[in-house]
């Protein structure tokens, strides 16, 4: 049943509280031209309405808590609640951020700044990089902050970059981040296993290219077995490696990408460490470098003093600067924190094996209904493309919809770029076999609808309150006004 917008249920005259008479004396009246010439136009609904609203409302929501949510490149891992449950801490969430600022250190944030410090630590260690900032607030945010610190280390060096390479299985945002600085971008490709291309790697770098960046495994879910003559093509043009931490959860404990020759990495921490974002974030995307490239990390910097005080430092020449307010999406970093204390080394270790697992176990059972464009293992996801279904009319995006009558978040479509009608799935570890095996029946229903009916698939979803919008106009001229009277 459609839900009607709160002001259809408007009713005059009623109300969810009555609010006490002010009885605090104006001491000066505001200017006319900050004053309302009518009351405000807000809907009228009681406390119930109000409640019944909006947690219907909330049950049309996909989310990880409700439904399987595998989609591809995210990595939409169930959130545990008891990490939740420590970022709701009074001493954390209700820790005045201005406090951090204290020059000493003061004694009110010390449990917060060596919560910090320590994460900075184990992501340091996990990753094989020599010092991180938690600042970034985001993974786009950390790539922006990468190559402003690659940016900075050529610029102390005198060197005169101009360029950064990016494969043609990158995330769009590695490009953008590049661009952003003022880079130009050069694309490389595949060959035909879906790794980077490296002799056309070994034609396109020159001493001008300041950075690769990479994603390791990359977006087709495989990993760059080439990943150590990569780095030595780059270093040898002191070229640094940089590394889009997105697929991180495919090699926890197996592969630190600081040992394999990468200069820089950003975590999604909300990715990798247990808060999926889909819900519209928060994220966290901390930077890892090699030693190097410390003197630019960004401000502010914690420090241990002697005698294991924590202070802050807030003045750096070599440093790129502030990126985010205080100490980024704190809450985010507290979850990841716990997240890490709970499940240990092996714990990171078994998680990676299980996504990784799960991916390839539905890569077998898919692979003889959807096309595999890399029929290879993949790592945490695997890539399908719905080029047989075109056949009969049936796209990525009529298999997508058709999940979402079956209440399953649909995969990633349409990327990676290079696979025609892709279909990225993405289980991670955090899910049973049964619900993974109800996954795969749903899909070959899928196909097979494909073949029979495919009328079932170009109508779908039936039972969603919006079913097909134009969505390229959605974005492009979206219109969020009321017809209120505002």
């Amino acid at each position: 049943m459609k839900t009607p917008l709160i002001f259809d249920a408007s009713v005059n005259g009623r109300k969810a509280v009555t609010l006490p008479a002010c009885d605090v004396p104006a001491v000066k009246p505001l200017p006319a031209k900050l004053l309302r010439a009518h009351d405000a136009v807000l809907p009228e609904l009681s406390e119930l309405d109000v409640v019944r609203h909006f947690t219907n409302l909330s049950r049309k929501n996909f989310s990880v808590d409700t439904h399987f949510y595998p989609l591809g490149s995210c990595t939409m891992k169930y959130n545990i609640k008891s990490t939740e449950k420590a970022a709701a801490l009074d001493g954390f969430a209700g820790l005045h951020p201005f406090y951090t600022y204290i020059p000493d250190g003061g004694k009110e944030v010390q449990g917060a700044l060596e919560l910090v410090s320590n994460l900075e630590d184990m992501l340091s260690e996990i990753t094989g990089m020599d010092g991180f900032t938690c600042q970034p607030m985001a993974g786009a945010h950390g790539e922006y902050a990468g190559i402003r610190m690659i940016e900075a280390y050529h610029n102390a060096k005198g060197n005169k970059k101009t360029h950064v390479i990016v494969p043609d299985t990158s995330h769009g945002t590695n490009p953008a981040s590049a661009a952003m600085a003022g880079y130009e971008v050069i694309t490389v490709p595949s060959r035909p296993d879906g790794e980077m291309d490296i002799e056309a790697l070994k034609a396109a770098i020159t001493d001008n290219a300041a950075a690769i960046m990479l994603t390791c495994p990359n977006t087709l879910g495989i990993f760059e077995t080439g990943i150590m003559e990569i780095a030595k093509i780059a270093h040898s043009h002191d070229t640094l490696l940089y590394y889009d931490g997105a697929n991180l959860n495919a090699i926890l404990g197996k592969v630190r990408p600081g040992d394999v020759g990468f200069d820089v990495v950003h975590v999604n921490v909300h990715k990798t460490f247990g808060t999926p974002h889909g819900g519209g974030g928060p994220g966290a995307g901390p930077v890892g470098v090699k030693k190097s490239l410390l003197p630019f990390m960004p401000l502010p910097k914690i420090v241990k003093q002697p005698g294991g005080k924590f202070a802050v430092v807030t003045e750096d020449k070599n440093s790129i600067g502030n990126l985010a307010p205080f100490f980024g999406n704190f809450g985010v970093l507290v979850k990841a924190y716990a997240y890490i204390l709970l499940l240990g080394k092996e714990g990171l270790i078994d998680a990676a094996e299980k996504a990784v697992l799960n991916a390839n176990y539905i890569m077998e059972k898919l692979k003889p209904y959807f096309d595999l464009p890399y029929a290879r293992r993949c790592m945490h996801e695997c890539v399908f493309s719905a080029l047989r279904q075109t056949k009969n009319g049936v796209q990525a995006l009529d298999i997508a919809k058709y999940l979402i009558d079956r209440e399953i978040h649909p995969p990633t479509i349409y990327f990676p770029l290079i696979v025609k009608e892709a279909m990225m799935v993405e289980p991670t570890e955090t899910e049973s076999k049964e619900t993974i095996d109800s996954f795969i029946e749903i899909m070959i229903e899928a196909a097979k609808l494909a073949e029979s009916d495919p009328s079932a698939l170009k109508n779908a979803p039936v039972g969603a309150s919006i079913g097909r919008p134009d969505e390229t106009r959605a974005a492009r001229q979206i219109d969020v006004r009321m017809s209120c009277g505002l």
